[in-house]
C-alpha cells in the first residue's frame, strides 16, 4: 500500500521532504478551493522542485462540474506543471456516462502530452450528499475511459469519514472491482490509523491522508509534521507484516 500525502503550501511540501523515506506520492491539492481543489500551476511545479526527484507528484485538477474541455485544459496543466498522478473529482458528474465523457477527454490530454502519467478518476464516497455519480460506478467509469486508477475520498469535509459513507464491506467491492479491470485502486477521506488494518485487509492499493498527519489532526488549522508521517508509515508497515504473516498461516 502506498502512503500519499497532501501538503497545501510549498512550505508543507518542504516538511513532506523531510519525511519524503517515509511517504511515497506528494499530493498537490488546495483544500480551500473543495475536497479535490486544484492549486495553482507555479504550487506544481515548485513542489515538484521541493521533494526529491525520485519521489512522484499527484496534483489534484479540482472537484469538476461536467465539461469535458474545461477539465482536459485544466489536466494537461497539471502534467505540464510537473504532476506523475492526475487526480480528477467528477463531483459535477451525475451518471457514469458524463464521468466517461470527461474522464474520456482528460485521458487524451494527458497521455498525448505525457504518455506515461498516471489518470485517476475520483468520486466521493458521500455522494449521496453533493448528488454526484455513485461511488461503486468509478471503477467502471475509469476502465472505461482509459484512466489507470479509481479512487474515492469524501466531498463534505465535516468530521465525517470514509467508513461513514461507504461501509468497509462496500470498500472491498469498489477495491475488487478496480483491481477485475486492471486499475489501482485509491482510498482517502480523513482516513485514521485505526482504519489501516482494514484498508490493508482489502487490497488498497494507495491510501490518501492529510489530517492524520498534521498537528492536533486537524487537516485546516495544523501543519503536517515529519514524525506524524513517520508514525504513520510505521503503522502501515506494521498492518502489512500481520496481514502477510496471517496469509501465510492460513495458506
Amino acid at each position: 500500500m502506498l502512503l500519499l500525502i497532501s501538503p497545501d503550501s510549498v512550505e508543507e511540501a518542504v516538511d513532506c521532504a523531510k519525511a519524503a523515506e517515509y511517504l511515497d506520492i506528494v499530493d498537490v491539492k488546495k483544500p480551500d478551493e473543495g475536497s479535490l481543489g486544484a492549486n495553482f500551476p507555479w504550487v506544481i511545479r515548485e513542489i515538484r522542485e521541493a521533494v526529491p526527484a525520485g519521489k512522484p507528484v499527484s496534483a489534484t485538477v479540482g472537484d469538476v462540474p461536467y465539461k469535458p474541455g474545461t477539465v482536459a485544459q485544466a489536466a494537461l496543466g497539471a502534467v505540464v506543471s510537473g504532476a506523475t498522478y492526475i487526480k480528477v473529482g467528477l463531483y459535477g458528474c451525475t451518471t457514469p456516462d458524463q464521468g466517461i465523457e470527461v474522464m474520456r477527454a482528460v485521458v487524451r490530454a494527458v497521455k498525448d502530452y505525457r504518455p506515461e502519467a498516471l489518470v485517476v478518476a475520483s468520486g466521493y464516497a458521500d455522494a449521496h450528499r453533493v448528488g454526484c455519480v455513485n461511488p461503486l460506478a468509478l471503477p467502471d467509469i475509469a476502465a472505461r475511459s482509459g484512466a489507470d486508477a479509481a479512487m474515492l475520498d469524501t466531498a463534505i469535509k465535516d468530521g465525517s469519514r470514509l467508513f461513514d459513507h461507504v461501509p468497509p464491506d462496500a470498500c472491498a467491492e469498489f477495491v475488487g472491482l478496480a483491481h477485475a479491470s486492471g486499475l489501482l485502486a485509491a482510498l482517502a477521506g480523513s482516513v485514521k490509523q485505526t482504519d489501516l488494518a482494514t484498508l490493508t485487509r482489502i487490497g488498497t492499493d494507495i491510501v490518501g491522508v492529510r489530517g492524520a498527519v498534521c498537528e492536533g489532526g486537524d487537516r485546516n488549522a495544523g501543519r503536517i509534521q515529519p514524525h506524524l508521517v513517520a508514525a504513520f508509515r510505521a503503522e502501515m508497515d506494521r498492518h502489512a507484516r500481520e496481514f502477510a504473516a496471517g496469509v501465510t498461516l492460513a495458506g
